[in-house]
């Protein structure tokens, strides 16, 4: 994907956000072994695990085996060549995930539990202390488990979005204007008034509106360079964050 146009917080330009698509990096290398197609691929698995756990939790497991189901789940996929078996014509990777995971609890978890732990995996250090207290926190759900997948999937995403974002500003001595800022991204405009702000910041009603304008900008770049690392071509990316805004809209 091209790199975008410069953008800037406060007064301060952004230099380009140049994006490595990492998961058409894992579909081109799907039927041989490299270095960087594995190293692609277990980025995108430790940023996106908990839909994964969360959707076994969905399908009625308890809280240890889905932590068991989870973290084997993905010592199998990066240990053994599942990747030969994506859609290059559907290269989403949560869909492939969830094609593969469903494949998974059907089929292979009778036989990976007789060789569960055994040595020979390379598994994920998963932060389970906080995946059931995120789980059971979660509002009542009447959606089946793949739409929670889903939702949880976008979430997630949009949480990626958010803690580089944060880093940006904070790594630009902006931090502060970006946690004040911050709601303007989801909130309606007359619940975030701008005079108000500017008070908060210290800053004309104007140069509130001008941050808040930039932040939007940098938050849709953001987003689309975190979406393009899970579709298999930059083509992909609109219809993705389109598909993924009306997961997080469905009733």
């Amino acid at each position: 994907m091209a790199a975008s146009e410069t953008n800037q917080v406060g007064d301060q330009p952004y230099a380009p956000v140049f994006v490595t698509t990492h998961w058409s990096v894992v579909l081109s290398a799907a039927h041989s072994d490299t270095t960087r197609s594995q190293a692609a691929l277990e980025q995108l698995c430790r940023l996106y695990w908990y839909p994964i756990y969360h959707f076994v939790r969905r399908q009625g497991h308890s809280t240890h085996d889905a932590q068991d189901f989870t973290q084997e789940f993905f010592a199998r996929l990066l240990d053994k060549n599942w990747i030969a078996q994506a859609d290059h014509s559907r290269g989403r990777f949560r869909s492939f995930l969830l094609m593969v995971l469903k494949r998974f609890l059907a089929v292979q978890w009778h036989k990976a539990h007789a060789q569960k732990r055994a040595g020979n995996l390379q598994c994920l250090p998963l932060p389970w202390d906080t995946a059931e207290i995120r789980y059971t926190n979660e509002p009542a759900d009447t959606s089946t488990p793949e739409q929670a997948f889903e939702k949880q999937w976008a979430l997630t995403l949009l949480e990626a979005v958010l803690r580089q974002l944060r880093s940006d500003y904070e790594q630009d001595g902006h931090g502060r204007m970006f946690e004040t800022l911050k709601p303007c991204l989801t909130g309606r405009s007359d619940m975030q008034p701008y005079a108000v702000l500017a008070v908060t910041l210290g800053m004309s009603e104007g140069a509130v509106k001008v941050a808040v304008h930039r932040l939007r900008e940098r938050y849709r770049e953001r987003l689309k360079a975190e979406i393009a690392h899970t579709v298999a071509s930059p083509a992909e990316v609109e219809s993705e964050m389109r598909h993924l805004f009306r997961v997080l809209t469905r009733n």
